[in-house]
Order: C-alpha cells, then sequence, then structure tokens
C-alpha cells in the first residue's frame, strides 16, 4: 500500500494521524464548542475516543473508503484540527468534513484546508463530485464551502439528532466540471 498522502498549504500541512496525537485530539476535539457543530465528535471527547478515531482513519485508508487528514500548522507543528473526505468510488464521489479547534476559528484555516481537499479530490483522486453538509446553526462552515466555490444545493430539514434535538442540514457540493471552470484558480493558493 502506498503512503498516506501529506498535502501543503501555504500555512498548512495535511497529514495523517497518529497515535501521538490523541492527547491534542482530546484537548480540541472535548470542547463542547467544537463537537456541538459536528455530527460524529461525542461529547465529553475521551482518550479512548481519539484512540479508536486513529485507528478507523488507518483503517479506512487502507481499505481505500476514506481520507481522514490531520490539520497541522506548518510554521509551528501543531495539530489543529482535522478535514477528510469518504469515497463512494461505485459514484466518484465523496463527502467531505472537518473542524478546528477554538481557537483557530476565524483565521482562514478551514478554507485553506478545504481548498487543499478539493484539489486532491479532483486531481489526485479523479473524483466527479465532492459534497458536504453543515448543522444549520453553524453558518459559517457554510461560509467556508462557499469560499472555495461550493454550491449550496439543499437543506435536508431535521435530518440528524445532536444532544436530544432535531437539526437541519445544509447540503453544498462541488463537481470536476465546476471545480474546472473556477475563476479563482485554487493553484495560486496552493504555491509553496
Amino acid at each position: 500500500m502506498t503512503p498516506f498522502p501529506q498535502l501543503h498549504s501555504p500555512r498548512l500541512l495535511l497529514r495523517a494521524f497518529a497515535p501521538a496525537d490523541v492527547p491534542r485530539l482530546v484537548a480540541l476535539a472535548g470542547n463542547y464548542e467544537v463537537a456541538k457543530n459536528t455530527l460524529n465528535i461525542p461529547h465529553p471527547y475521551l482518550a479512548e475516543d481519539g484512540r479508536r478515531w486513529v485507528q478507523l482513519t488507518q483503517e479506512n485508508y487502507a481499505q481505500q473508503t476514506g481520507y481522514a487528514f490531520a490539520i497541522e500548522l506548518r510554521a509551528t507543528g501543531e495539530l489543529i484540527g482535522g478535514i477528510g473526505l469518504t469515497v463512494e468510488r461505485r459514484f466518484d464521489r465523496a463527502e467531505a468534513g472537518y473542524w478546528l479547534g477554538q481557537p483557530y476559528w476565524g483565521q482562514g484555516l478551514a478554507s485553506e484546508a478545504l481548498a487543499v481537499l478539493l484539489r486532491f479530490s479532483f486531481e489526485e483522486l479523479q473524483l466527479n463530485k465532492l459534497y458536504a453538509t453543515h448543522i444549520s446553526g453553524n453558518p459559517a462552515s457554510g461560509r467556508v464551502m462557499l469560499k472555495n466555490g461550493m454550491v449550496k444545493e439543499g437543506e435536508l430539514v431535521q435530518h440528524t439528532k445532536r444532544d436530544g434535538q432535531y437539526h437541519d442540514l445544509w447540503q453544498y457540493r462541488m463537481t470536476k466540471a465546476e471545480y474546472a471552470r473556477q475563476t479563482r484558480p485554487l493553484a495560486a493558493l496552493m504555491k509553496l
């Protein structure tokens, strides 16, 4: 099996999660302000959750069904969040998901990480479509998608349940043709 890819942008390194990341995962993902905006981060988030997550990311990569990248600041080497793809090869599409630790919100880092992931999805994996959803109460996540040229394609009413409440999801997409037509080329962002 080929080594897990490493992706770069001016400020970020996207790399495989490792067992050494567990304490940092617990510190960042254990913040309820982070967890409440996701569908899959449990709260409280314990060391066992982090260990299970790292193992699951390795299994998914081995089966070529998922790519979960740790987002690391290149300048300091610190883990600040995660971004990944769940791949459906039958349809040449993937679902993207991402989160950042609260101290890193509002700095354009999620947008930069998503730009890298879009390039990887269409240029390396040769996917036809990438889509992502966010809980309607987290519009900042939608802005990350829009900044990267994704198109809102639907609202899924009371589609999920978190903390005993039903939540609407907003879904965004980008197709390979839409990626190719972007007026703001991602290549300029990705130059090192």
